[in-house]
């Protein structure tokens, strides 16, 4: 058997029921995200998810642009923030308490806990959805989200294994297309067909096995079309200038009691941990170069 080239997004429709599908599998991207921090097993899993679900949402968008989701809780994870963009490049962070444990979906986020899905165009207005984490397992929250948000019958699958140094996650979302040709009741009949036959894929085929694999095992008898592939990366989109344009927004007087006091300001991304440092002659050249501020002084 194959193995399966993983980091791809793959697209798929059901021509005879316009439903569409899409399936990622999650290697060196998941890993480059956990190996910037020292997460717990259970903030590792959750992350895989997110960056899951981010991806298969990104793949509907129709334009250029992010898409961001973050969760903040009360419970043993204090936010957590991943974020894609249309050509599937990928970031992740977490803060979480540190008495964390390996705990499920639900003990890490508490019942007040919530997830905020942005859209952000580049070209457009922003798009804010919110989702209640009242379920058993994120992949079940966004089910519920597009129903009730955007009436549209949605199956996600969502799943991570996490065995000793080998982090591997993988997902797949059904949903219908609307103003489609096809009748409301056939549509919800071939939808509920498809989404319970999604349902019996197991962790490890969906990791272990090619694509062509699955779908062909889950839905042999039906008349799937599948697109190209998209690469899926880990990319931060950090800068040095966007650092020195963070730091502008800063009062000049605290940067130079920063600066005489350590002699140099030092920054890190907090997605890769990428180091920045400015010298005073640094932050002396940001303020001559930045414009229309009249009243800097020494």
């Amino acid at each position: 058997m194959s193995k399966p080239t993983l980091d791809q997004l793959h697209r798929f429709i059901f021509s005879d029921a316009n439903i569409r599908g899409e399936l990622v599998q999650l290697k060196d991207s998941y890993h480059s995200v956990l190996e910037s921090h020292p997460y717990p097993l259970a903030i590792q899993q959750l992350l895989g998810e997110m960056m899951l679900a981010t991806s298969l949402l990104t793949a509907t968008l129709k334009f250029k642009g992010e898409v961001s989701f973050q969760i903040q809780s009360e419970g043993g994870l204090k936010y957590a923030v991943v974020s894609g963009t249309h050509d599937q490049q990928m970031r992740a962070i977490a803060r979480f308490d540190q008495s964390i444990s390996d705990q499920c979906f639900t003990e890490l986020v508490d019942n007040k806990g919530t997830l905020a899905i942005t859209i952000m165009p580049e070209k457009g207005q922003q798009y804010q959805g919110v989702v209640a984490l009242d379920k058993p397992s994120l992949a079940e929250c966004l089910e519920g989200y597009f129903q009730q948000s955007e009436q549209l019958a949605t199956k996600v699958v969502l799943h991570t294994r996490l065995r000793g140094d080998e982090a591997v996650a993988a997902g797949m979302l059904l949903q219908v297309i609307p103003e489609s040709d096809i009748s409301h009741q056939n549509q919800n009949e071939s939808f509920e067909h498809l989404s319970q036959l999604t349902q019996t894929i197991t962790c490890d085929e969906l990791v272990d096995l090619p694509v062509g694999d699955i779908l062909h095992r889950l839905y042999h008898q039906e008349d799937v079309q599948l697109y190209e592939p998209v690469p899926v990366t880990f990319s931060c989109s950090c800068s040095r200038e966007k650092i020195a344009n963070a730091l502008a927004g800063i009062p000049r007087e605290e940067l130079w009691d920063i600066l005489q006091e350590k002699g140099s300001i030092v920054t890190n991304c907090h997605y890769c941990l990428a180091e920045y440092q400015f010298s005073a002659q640094d932050i002396e050249e940001m303020f001559v170069e930045e414009i229309g501020d009249p009243d800097i002084k020494h």
